[in-house]
């Protein structure tokens, strides 16, 4: 561990300190010794441990301040953050810092709770020096006289959610999913989601509970669901089907989309809807349209009304299996594609009215539609 010294102009002097860095897929455990020797020192006075790594080659830092980081705190808490210590790609991730009791009666312990430190989805670290942490991570007082310091040495763990997800260290529960498994952690599933917070910790919840049978969720759809709950992103779905094909890419968003909507994850339900409104096609249109009236996604279902309204696309669309299934699904949505397209229709005809307005040839020949299979045609005057 590096401790640096910042002098009065600026300039830094680094001098070593015997230290631990021990990596376990994703957890970094880092010993800090030397903790209340470091007190006194000043707000601002930090020891560096270098070696964390999350996010591909990337290179991190722990900063430890004993006396804080800034000084109008005078010194009543110590801070700790994490650092990129190297150039090189963004680092977006999700971060836990939490000490050791060393005593071991309890369980580590962070500067909040991990559904709090959460709460403000990833932390990017954009460029060489940036930081993510806690100015006031724990009352200095406190810390001196409690079961985290022993021999006056700390031992901090710095957690990548998502390389945990990878590694399984540590997994309490396991999810059978058709005829797959996946491991994973109850207190970050209920700090992500309201759903598995009550299953597990609920009124009527069983903290105790290691297996859970999932049914209407295919396995790499609930994978994804998964990474997303560690990461906060939303995964490749072409490297999780196996396919190219945007057909195929169209479909698992929409059984993502469900499942986000099932398990009360907004931010990923709000990613599925961006994605699916980004790829609309006449083939998948129909089926995304029920998908957004089912899940009452406004913004997702007016973008399918109009691009169905188009009279380029409407007639493709009603050849489709999925206009079949959305007829037979939610035929209430069908009087607001009528509606929909006579907007449409209204509107292009004021254009072409605008256009012609000069000519005496002003007849406007145009489709109209039985949502039911039949069509007819219909001039306008």
């Amino acid at each position: 561990m590096e401790k640096v010294i910042h002098g009065d102009k600026g300039g830094i002097n680094v001098s070593q300190s015997k230290s631990v860095c021990e990596t376990v897929n994703g957890s970094h455990r880092y010993n800090h010794p030397g903790v209340l020797a470091g007190q006194g020192d000043g707000a601002g006075e930090v020891y560096v441990q270098r070696h964390l790594r999350c996010g591909g080659a990337t290179s991190g830092a722990i900063y430890f301040y004993p006396d804080g980081k800034n000084p109008e705190d005078n010194s009543l808490y110590v801070s700790v953050f994490i650092a990129l210590a190297s150039e090189g790609t963004d680092v977006r991730a999700l971060f836990e810092l939490t000490m050791l009791d060393q005593s071991g009666k309890g369980p580590p312990q962070g500067a909040q709770s991990l559904r709090a430190a959460l709460e403000g989805g990833p932390y990017t670290l954009k460029y060489r020096g940036s930081m993510w942490g806690y100015k006031r991570f724990y009352r200095r007082t406190a810390l001196e006289t409690s079961d985290f310091l022993k021999d006056d040495c700390l031992i901090m763990h710095c957690t990548c959610l998502k390389e945990l997800l990878k590694s399984g260290i540590g997994s309490d529960i396991v999810f059978h999913v058709g005829d797959e498994t996946f491991k994973a952690h109850k207190r970050i599933l209920a700090a992500r989601s309201p759903v598995f917070n009550a299953q597990f910790y609920g009124l009527v919840g069983n903290p105790n509970v290691d297996r859970v049978d999932v049914e209407d969720v295919e396995p790499p759809v609930f994978k994804a669901m998964l990474i997303f709950i560690y990461s906060d992103e939303l995964p490749d779905v072409h490297e999780l089907t196996g396919s190219i094909s945007m057909c195929t890419s169209t479909i698992m968003i929409q059984h993502l989309l469900a499942a986000a909507d099932r398990y009360g994850l907004d931010r990923l339900r709000l990613l599925c809807e961006a994605k699916l409104c980004e790829g609309i096609t006449a083939d998948t249109v129909a089926t995304t349209l029920a998908l957004a009236e089912q899940h009452q996604c406004v913004q997702l279902k007016n973008v399918c009304l109009k691009f169905i309204a188009v009279r380029e696309n409407l007639g493709a669309v009603m050849q489709t299996e999925g206009y079949n299934y959305l007829e037979g699904t939610c035929p209430s949505v069908l009087a607001e594609l009528l509606e929909t397209v006579a907007v449409v229709d209204n509107d292009a005809g004021q254009v072409c009215r605008k256009r012609s307005s000069s000519s005496n040839l002003g007849m406007n020949s145009m489709d109209s539609v039985d949502l039911n299979g039949g069509r007819r045609l219909r001039r306008r005057m």
